[in-house]
C-alpha cells in the first residue's frame, strides 16, 4: 500500500503563470522527497495602475510518504 500526502503551495512570478508552476514545483521537490504530482488549485493575477504586476498560482502537490 502507498501512503501519500497532499501539500498546498503558493507561487509568484512575474512573467506568468507557466513561470510560477515552475518556480513552485522547483521549490516543493527541493523540501518534499518523492513529488509525484500536481494540478493547479487557483490562479490569480496582481494588478498596479491597470498592468499585470505578478501572476499567483496555488499548485496541490502529491509526494509520496511509504511504499
Amino acid at each position: 500500500m502507498t501512503v501519500a500526502k497532499v501539500s498546498e503551495i503558493t507561487s509568484t512570478s512575474a512573467k506568468g503563470f507557466d513561470d510560477a508552476i515552475e518556480q513552485g514545483i522547483k521549490r516543493a521537490c527541493k523540501t518534499l522527497k518523492n513529488v509525484t504530482g500536481a494540478w493547479i488549485a487557483d490562479q490569480e493575477v496582481e494588478i498596479e495602475k491597470g498592468k499585470v504586476k505578478a501572476y499567483r498560482v496555488r499548485p496541490r502537490v502529491t509526494f509520496v510518504l511509504a511504499d
